[in-house]
């Protein structure tokens, strides 16, 4: 479907829980988040015939997020049915990756094609204070189990923080180098305001072309990422850059919330609840936040943080 500005609306990220295993500081709080009620949250028949209303208008990719998605039992089961829907051409995943251990083959059997692995430090001590729970040893067991899975892709996503992981932008770039994965270094966005981090942490995407002038252009693969790659490298080296310039007039996606919520935008405060609805209403709703889709979500740095009204467990990351 085409939205009033001309784009064409073809991606939906899923979220299936706001609940997480982590507790990452630029995400979510750190006694984590109160658990809703299961009436509030979308049944796995609501979602997966959201899945079917998003497939009828055009959406031919789905990617399912969290909070932690690996944490929902009926996680496998969602995958499955969501990857049988007609229409549906690509299922991807994001995770943290401390699951995937036991998790990466079936996931890859339910259907699910690619992967995106969070990592932000490849440094045990730093890792443990930025998901404040975590383990890197579980993190790098489900990375080693996920390319041993044989999906299609696995991308590392890293979250660009001044005066924490800056230091390592070459050490993470150097990933793609030993292993076939894109290593994806993301923008910080001011989201989560629980004081963890001053302005001096959100740094652009330049700060690693800057630290790693032997990058080479490479072809664009349809998404948001600005590619390049090492010499001699394996997979690409990806930057995603929502802050310092953004992509919104190319975006391509809606995002619907564990709690059954249309969101047109990330940063938008607009929600659009469709819990309840059956196909036809769901698909009359969906219809209408895709032509409303926003142009753009407006000024967004350190002085102006986003107008999401969530924190990125609950929205979908």
């Amino acid at each position: 479907m085409i939205d009033q500005y001309g784009r064409k609306i073809s991606y939906m990220r899923l979220s299936v829980t706001e609940l997480c295993n982590l507790r990452c500081r630029y995400c979510m709080p750190a006694e984590g988040v109160c658990k809703k009620c299961h009436e509030d949250m979308l049944t796995e028949d609501e979602m997966i015939r959201a899945v079917e209303a998003a497939a009828s208008l055009g959406i031919s990719k789905l990617r399912i997020t969290g909070g932690e998605p690996l944490v929902k039992k009926n996680i496998l089961s969602i995958c499955r049915r969501a990857a049988a829907v007609e229409g549906i051409d690509e299922v991807c995943l994001t995770t943290n990756g401390t699951l995937l251990p036991e998790l990466a083959k079936p996931l890859k059997e339910a259907g699910v094609r690619r992967l995106n692995i969070s990592l932000d430090t490849l440094d045990r001590d730093k890792y443990a204070y930025i998901t404040r729970i975590g383990s890197l040893d579980q993190a790098a067991e489900g990375i080693r189990a996920a390319l041993e899975a044989g999906f299609e892709k696995v991308k590392i996503n890293s979250v660009l923080i001044g005066g924490f992981n800056d230091g390592e932008i070459g050490e993470l770039a150097e990933l793609t180098q030993r292993y076939p994965v894109d290593l994806r270094f993301i923008e910080m966005m001011p989201m989560y305001d629980g004081g963890d981090f001053g302005k001096d942490s959100f740094i652009p995407y330049t700060r690693v072309l800057e630290v790693l002038p032997e990058l080479e252009p490479v072809e664009p693969d349809g998404g948001v990422a600005k590619l390049y790659r090492l010499p001699g490298a394996i997979g690409n080296v990806g930057l995603i850059s929502p802050v310092n310039a953004h992509f919104c007039g190319s975006c391509n996606r809606i995002r619907l919330t564990a709690d059954g919520k249309l969101k047109p935008c990330l940063h938008s405060p607009s929600e659009y609840g469709i819990k309840g609805m059956d196909f036809e209403q769901m698909r009359c709703a969906m219809e209408k936040v895709i032509y409303n889709k926003p142009a753009w979500h407006g000024l967004l740095d350190a002085d102006n943080p986003s107008h999401a009204g969530r924190n990125m467990n609950q929205i979908g990351g």
